[in-house]
C-alpha cells in the first residue's frame, strides 16, 4: 500500500482594530480531538476532488456561516505534520489561510462542535492553543512569516 497523507484547509480571519492586529479563533468542543484547546477559527479535510481552496471556502461556510471569496485567502504556510505512530489518519497536510474579507458575520453554526468563539488581540493570545496550529498562530503573533512548508512532529 502506498503511503498517503490526509490534506486539510484551515481558515484564520483577521482583523484590524484601533490598530490592533485580531483573530478569531474557536474553542474546540466534544470532537475527541484537543477538546478545551482555542484554534483557528474554521477548519476541516479536503474531500475527495475539491480543490484546498474550495475546502478553506466551504469549512468557513459550515462553521462560521460566512461567504468568502476564494481571491482572498492569503496563504500561510503548509505544514507536513505526523505523530510517527503508523496510524495512517496522523499523517497530515495541512494548508494553513489568513483571510481579511468575508461576507456575514462571524458566529457559532455548529454548537455542538464549538465552545466559544473569540476575537483575540495577537498579542494576548489564549491557553491552551493547539499544539501544531500555536505553531502558525504564534509566528503571526510574533510578526514573523511562517516558511512555506513546515515540518511538526517529524525528528529531522
Amino acid at each position: 500500500m502506498r503511503f498517503q497523507v490526509v490534506p486539510a484547509a484551515y481558515v484564520l480571519p483577521v482583523r484590524e482594530v484601533e490598530g490592533r492586529t485580531q483573530l478569531l479563533l474557536q474553542l474546540r468542543r466534544n470532537t475527541g480531538y484537543y477538546d478545551a484547546h482555542w484554534a483557528c477559527a474554521s477548519a476541516g479535510h479536503v474531500e475527495e476532488g475539491e480543490s484546498v481552496l474550495a475546502a478553506a471556502v466551504r469549512e468557513a461556510s459550515e462553521e462560521l456561516g460566512v461567504a468568502i471569496d476564494p481571491a482572498d485567502l492569503e496563504p500561510l504556510t503548509v505544514m507536513h505534520r505526523s505523530q510517527l505512530n503508523g496510524n495512517p489518519i496522523e499523517e497530515r497536510v495541512d494548508f494553513f489561510f489568513a483571510c481579511r474579507r468575508w461576507s456575514g458575520e462571524p458566529r457559532i453554526v455548529e454548537p455542538e462542535k464549538c465552545g466559544g468563539l473569540q476575537w483575540y488581540d495577537v498579542d494576548a493570545l489564549p491557553d491552551p492553543i493547539v499544539p501544531h496550529e500555536l505553531v502558525v498562530i504564534g509566528a503571526i503573533a510574533r510578526g514573523e512569516a511562517p516558511p512555506m512548508v513546515t515540518p511538526y512532529g517529524f525528528d529531522a
